[in-house]
């Protein structure tokens, strides 16, 4: 059964930090706006899908949300727990409820209405409509657990999961358990698994950079100072002192720097907590891009031909995006196959795509004010009444 229209100013898909961030600079401006969310609760990745050490890699400075600052008797790098103890705080503070159980299936920009429609699934099997003059996605990178087709995973007689339901690697002791991925949940779930008695091995299919914490830190405050070809240069020489030649233990670093890459193609850089400690020891163990598994047994093959046998497999595969199957828009702000397209009601800002796409300032200068200028860019096209969508990615 569908629902009356909900009619409001502004409407914000998702509940997590950047959907959170956008509702509270709302409501500093007494804006109208809903704020839907397909779970239970706020910032569902932190809540639900998160393993039991996560701590966030960057100190609290960098992370804090607009308008209220993470207090100061939080640690320097804060735990999954602080860290929603803090976004509570925040929704609290701002008075931020969002509608939860509101899975949004359709939306699209209503030429006679001038407004944007969007339909979300609710738990009882309706649907509730909601219509408003402006559309904010706060869906995220991390929407969907993506697991990789491999031959012979269906038979796999050991335990399968995706990072998003490891939680600690207390029950994996003395179990053979193999990480898939190399990224920064990969790294640290090795490194956890390692720390519990697992014999760990980990595919490092790809070259990674590999920084510490507080290198990284320093790095973002360098970019005030210094043009980001040489903070990435200075990046990779402190990673090489400090980690020395790590290709003998089968990790190669890119030819181009960290940042570079987060900005260009959305790849963060590993922040070390521990697991190059533990790969250069032996406890564990570094191998290349799986290519199958050997059908009704737990025997894995790797692309250098070797076999090795595991009981438990977890992906840290990273996430797949879904807006695109309910998201109905039809201009771009963006270049494709060299052509530029119009811009119509859409302006989107891609926080996770090639940069240089956008216009023509040079990414080192857009990259250093893009995430400023969002979230006013949202508020003043409220009060212009220039209707508009922002993806926050």
């Amino acid at each position: 059964m569908t629902t009356g229209d909900k009619q409001t100013v502004a409407i914000i898909v998702g509940a997590g930090p950047a959907g959170l961030s956008t509702a509270a600079s709302l409501h500093k401006l007494s804006i109208p706006y809903v704020i839907l969310e397909r779970e239970d609760c706020i910032a569902s990745l932190f809540n639900k899908k998160a393993y039991d050490r996560l701590h966030l890699h960057l100190a609290k400075q960098f992370t804090h949300l607009p308008h209220f600052p993470i207090p100061a008797t939080f640690p320097t790098y804060i735990s999954r727990s602080d860290f929603l103890k803090y976004l509570d705080q925040y929704a609290a503070h701002f008075n931020i409820t969002p509608e939860f159980r509101n899975n949004v299936k359709f939306a699209k920009y209503a030429e006679d209405m001038k407004k944007w429609k969007v339909e979300a699934a609710v738990e009882d099997g309706g649907v509730r409509c909601y219509v408003g003059r402006f559309l904010v996605v706060a869906t995220g990178e991390n929407c969907d657990a993506f697991v990789p087709e491999v031959d012979g995973l269906r038979e796999f007689k050991g335990e399968v999961i995706h990072s998003t339901e490891y939680k600690s690697g207390k029950e994996y002791e003395k179990k053979k358990v193999l990480v898939v991925g190399a990224g920064n949940s990969g790294m640290e779930i090795a490194f956890d698994l390692a720390n519990h008695g697992a014999k760990t091995s980990i595919v490092v299919r790809s070259p990674v950079h590999i920084l510490s914490r507080w290198s990284t830190n320093f790095g973002l405050v360098l970019l005030k100072l210094m043009p980001l070809h040489l903070v990435d240069s200075l990046l990779v020489l402190v990673s090489k002192v400090t980690y020395g030649d790590l290709t003998k233990y089968g990790i190669q670093r890119p030819k181009e720097g960290p940042i570079l890459i987060k900005i260009r193609d959305a790849k963060y850089p590993v922040m070390d907590v521990g697991t190059v400690k533990k790969i250069k020891s032996g406890e564990i163990q570094v191998l290349p891009a799986l290519k199958s598994i050997k059908r009704g047994g737990n025997e894995i093959v790797f692309e250098n031909g070797k076999c090795h046998q595991f009981d438990a497999i977890v992906f840290a595969t990273g996430f797949k995006r879904s807006t695109h199957l309910w998201l109905q828009v039809v201009f771009f702000l963006h270049y494709r196959d060299g052509n530029r397209l119009g811009v119509g009601r859409v302006l989107i800002i891609l926080y996770q795509y090639p940069i240089v796409r956008l216009c023509h300032m040079p990414r080192h200068i857009l990259i250093r004010y893009i995430s400023l200028i969002t979230l006013r860019f949202t508020c003043l096209s409220v009060l212009l009444n220039i209707p508009f969508i922002i993806l926050c990615c």
